[in-house]
C-alpha cells in the first residue's frame, strides 16, 4: 500500500465524512462503485484522475484539495509534525477545527506570556546541556 494512496484515501473519508454522506451516497455522486470508494478510501487501489475529479465534483472540492501537502519533502507523513497535525485538523468538523485553533491560539499566548518571566527569552531545557542557561548568564 503506498504512503500517498493511503493520504488521499484518508482525505477523501474526511471529506466525506464532513458532508454527511455515506460511501454507497458518495459513489452515487461520482458515478462509482462503493466498493471502489471503500477501497479507494483504505488505499487499497490507485485511483485515476478521472475517478478523482468525479469524487471532488461530489465532495465539492477542488482536486487540487486532495493533494496539498504532499510530496513536497523528503520526509514521511509519520516524521512530519506539521502534516500530522493537519491531517488531523482536516478530519474534524468546522466546528471542531474552531476549537482546536482557539485552543492553539491559548497555548501561544501561554506561551508568550511565560517567556515575559524571563525578560522576553524563552529557554530552550536540556538543547544545550545547561539546562537552559546561557553562558553569558553563569
Amino acid at each position: 500500500m503506498s504512503e500517498i494512496n493511503t493520504i488521499i484515501g484518508q482525505r477523501i473519508r474526511n471529506y466525506r465524512k464532513l458532508l454527511g454522506l455515506s460511501q454507497e451516497s458518495l459513489a452515487s455522486l461520482s458515478d462509482n462503485h462503493p466498493t471502489y470508494i471503500g477501497c479507494l478510501e483504505r488505499g487499497e487501489k490507485n485511483p485515476t484522475l478521472n475517478s478523482l475529479e468525479k469524487i471532488c465534483d461530489a465532495l465539492q472540492i477542488p482536486i487540487s484539495q486532495l493533494f496539498a501537502k504532499i510530496g513536497s519533502h523528503e520526509s514521511s507523513l509519520s516524521d512530519d509534525i506539521p502534516l500530522r497535525c493537519y491531517e488531523i485538523i482536516c478530519s474534524k468538523s468546522i466546528k471542531e477545527q474552531e476549537e482546536l485553533f482557539r485552543i492553539l491560539l491559548a497555548v501561544e499566548r501561554f506561551g508568550e506570556e511565560s517567556g515575559k518571566g524571563n525578560n522576553g527569552n524563552s529557554t530552550n531545557i536540556g538543547s544545550s546541556g545547561n539546562n537552559g542557561k546561557n553562558k553569558e548568564n553563569e
